[in-house]
This record gives structure tokens, sequence and C-alpha cells, in this order.
């Protein structure tokens, strides 16, 4: 093995076959961009997916970083990365593999709160910095076109001047719509585009990867040999919630077919979503009594969206309850 030298401790790198974790994974896609480390990486990425691969971000500070252990009993369920810019402005990223509805709010509502929420008592409105919210999705959000980062900016309607000081600005990355192949890559763009989509995929570092630092470094926190026993068991039970997510969701779908539920996919969707919920709750809280299992089956599909980000919150089906009452009152 060689070494691959970061800004604090060294990264082992494979020089055999090596297994890469997912970067579509929100956990582990918080270890590679919003780790101590990670600083160069998140700066090299968001100059290629925001400024076009121009060098306009020179230094950031990541707020909140990934630390091993912190997510011991999946009871973190929030893995996005924040950071601030070199000119105030802040950024706030998150890698999302499912589409779940409203997440498009979600992700306005989490950036305007960013914006609102720098200032401090005494403070004044020019101290405002913009916020800039990145989504990355393993999913498609937008049919009207195939680009693959979409940025959306307050504009006038008619001239389509930006609004003064342009303080919210979006940017969507849709990875299934980006399908170059390892020749086809161009620019730095496209390599961190190839790096998210396939390097699960990958045995070997290709060269034309190499030539990039932040790429290959990338690659380096990103394989395995580098994970503590805690974060492979950490990482496992990420993977094994989106499988079970996923078998849930199309089996709902199924059984609202089977049983010949006319009531469209959305609820089949709602259905998996209840029954994932349910064995979720099981293994964390242990038997639910039939009064929380009733109150389950009336929650709306975006309730049930909020239940499974604070689930691993919870210690006691207190907790479950407390939550019941102040989120779903009726």
């Amino acid at each position: 093995m060689t070494e691959v030298l970061s800004k604090s401790l060294p990264i082992l790198f494979s020089t055999n076959t090596m297994k890469f974790i997912n970067p579509k994974t929100d956990y582990a896609f918080k270890k590679i961009f919003g780790s101590d480390q990670s600083q160069d990486i998140l700066i090299s990425f968001l100059n290629a997916i925001v400024y076009q691969g121009e060098t306009f971000i020179t230094s950031l500070e990541i707020i909140d970083p990934y630390a091993p252990g912190r997510i011991s009993g999946l009871k973190t369920t929030y893995f996005d990365v924040k950071a601030q810019l070199n000119n105030g402005e802040n950024v706030l990223i998150e890698m999302q593999a499912f589409n779940v509805p409203a997440f498009g709010k979600r992700i306005l509502y989490n950036t305007a709160k960013m914006y609102v929420n720098q200032l401090k008592l005494g403070e004044v409105y020019p101290e405002l910095r913009a916020a800039i919210g990145v989504a990355v999705t393993d999913f498609i959000m937008f049919n009207e076109h195939n680009k693959v980062i979409s940025q959306f900016t307050l504009k006038e309607d008619e001239l389509q001047v930006n609004y003064q000081h342009s303080p919210l600005k979006l940017v969507f990355v849709e990875l299934p719509k980006f399908n170059k192949t390892l020749e086809e890559l161009t620019t730095i763009t496209d390599k961190w585009l190839y790096f998210l989509r396939k390097a699960p995929d990958l045995e070997v570092v290709p060269e034309s990867m190499l030539i990039v630092p932040e790429i290959e470094k990338a690659f380096a926190i990103a394989d395995r040999v580098n994970l503590s026993l805690e974060e492979v068991d950490d990482l496992e039970k990420r993977e094994q919630f989106e499988r079970e997510r996923i078998g849930a969701i199309e089996l709902g779908k199924a059984q609202g077919l089977a049983e010949g539920i006319e009531i469209g996919e959305q609820i089949g969707i709602q259905i998996g979503q209840i029954n994932l919920i349910k064995r979720l709750l099981e293994r964390q809280l242990g038997e639910l009594n039939q009064s929380i299992e009733d109150s389950l089956s009336q929650l709306s599909s975006e309730q049930l969206s909020a239940l499974a980000e604070a689930i691993f919150d919870f210690s006691s089906v207190g907790d479950l309850s407390s939550w019941l009452e102040t989120n779903c009152p009726n």
C-alpha cells in the first residue's frame, strides 16, 4: 500500500484490487465530502458543479464535519454537508437517493432557513450573504429537459434580470441523466459526476482520474480498506436501510395491486412506507401497541417522510408518542 496524504491524517490507498463505498449513500457522501480532511475535495467539487470548473472558491470551512462513531445505531438521520465559503456565502449539499414527497420544497426551505439564520442579535441586513443549496439526486426531478445540472436563482420574469444580490441559488444534480463513459470524460465536472455514479463499480482508480489530486483523494477516502470496523458497521446499516426501503416500496405497490385497490401507485408507495416504518420502529423500540399502529396508518405521505427522518432519534415509545402528538395532532 502507498499513502495519500491529507491535511490531517494520512490515508492508506490500496494498490491492489479495491472496493469503494457508494458515494450515493448519504453516510458515504458525508464521509467523503464533509470530513475534516475534505476541504480541498469539497472546494474542487463545488467549483466543478456550481461554477463550471472555474476556480471561484479558494477556501472554505466545513460546518459540523463528519466524525466516526457519531451515527452509532443510526441515531442521526441528517447527513448533509454545510460549509462557509471564502466570500462569506453559505452552502448546503445533500445527497438524496430516493424521490420522497416535497423533496424540492425541503431543499428550498433548508436553503432559505440557512440564509435567514445568519443574522445574530444586533446584526443588520447588509451583513447577509447568499445561500446556495446543492441537491445531488439519484433520481430524475425534471423531465422537461436532459440537463444533468440545473441552477435556479431569483429573476425578473420578463427580462430575466437577477434579483439584487441574488440571495438564494438552488443547484440540482440529477445523476441518472449522466451517461458518459470513461473515455468521454473531458472536464473536471464530468469526472466528479463519473465518480459519484461509478465509484462502487470500479476496482481500480482510472488513470484519467488520478490527474485530479482531489478526486484521487476522494477515491482513497472511499476505499473500504481505510474504514474502521465501526464505520463499516454504520455503512452496512445504512445500505441495509436503503435496500429495505426500496423493497418495502415495491412490496407496497405489489400488495396494493394484488388486493385490487384502485387507488393508484402513490397509495401503493404509501403502504410500503408504512410497512417499512413499522419494521424500523419495532427494531428500534420493540413491539408497538395497537394505538400507535393505528396512528401510523393515518399518516399522510409527507408525514411518513418526516417520521422516517426522525425515527432513529427515538430511544423509547414515549419519544415516538410525543413526536406523533406534536407533528400529527389529528
